[in-house]
């Protein structure tokens, strides 16, 4: 009997380890692409992830320019950003996916990863928006999204380090200084 009661708390003890170890992270979901392939997130582990909320018809729409820039200037050195249409606000994401692909590609010439569109708010909204706006497990970060083209910065370890309203745009000083303070504490 203390041999199985013995082996039963170890595997109580390994087990909780487990459960305790497994911190849920950006990681832990798959998008599909705009071309409706499976894109699971963590394909992008050991990179700085930007994850946006972008609309084709909004007056932060030309972000986009922005956002491709900032793709270009720092993808070399590991960090990506995913365009994630969604048509929650103010109908101005009502295209299909490949009108989406289209209009980011011939008016802004986009080549981040583009995924296919969510509800980012509401009874729909992705699992990953429920994960990024969960006020309980991301306090500094988590709340309703407010808008189109609201900015989660995620470090290589799928962890959210800190958020950007609309209105904060992708080439500002305030976020191009986080890319680049991520960026650095990769180990390369």
């Amino acid at each position: 009997m203390t041999k199985l009661f013995v082996a039963a708390m170890f595997c109580l003890l390994f087990c909780a380890v487990g459960v305790i170890g497994s911190e849920k992270s950006i990681f832990d979901y798959t998008l599909s692409t705009i071309d409706g392939q499976p894109a699971p997130l963590s394909a992008y582990k050991g990179k700085i992830v930007m994850l946006v909320n972008v609309a084709s018809r909004c007056g932060f729409t030309p972000q986009y320019t922005a956002l491709e820039a900032i793709y270009e200037k720092y993808k070399e050195r590991g960090f990506v950003i995913i365009g994630i249409p969604a048509n929650n606000f103010g109908a101005q994401e009502p295209g299909t996916n490949q009108e989406i692909k289209t209009f980011c590609q011939s008016k802004y010439n986009v080549t981040f990863p583009m995924m296919s569109k969510v509800s980012v708010k509401g009874d729909d909204k992705t699992p990953l928006y429920q994960y990024l706006t969960e006020k309980s497990s991301n306090p500094k970060t988590g709340g309703d999204i407010k808008w189109n083209f609201t900015k989660f910065l995620v470090g290589p370890d799928g962890q959210i380090i800190t958020r950007f309203e609309p209105a904060v745009t992708p080439d500002s000083p305030e976020v191009t200084g986080a890319i680049e303070k991520a960026l650095a504490s990769l180990k390369h």
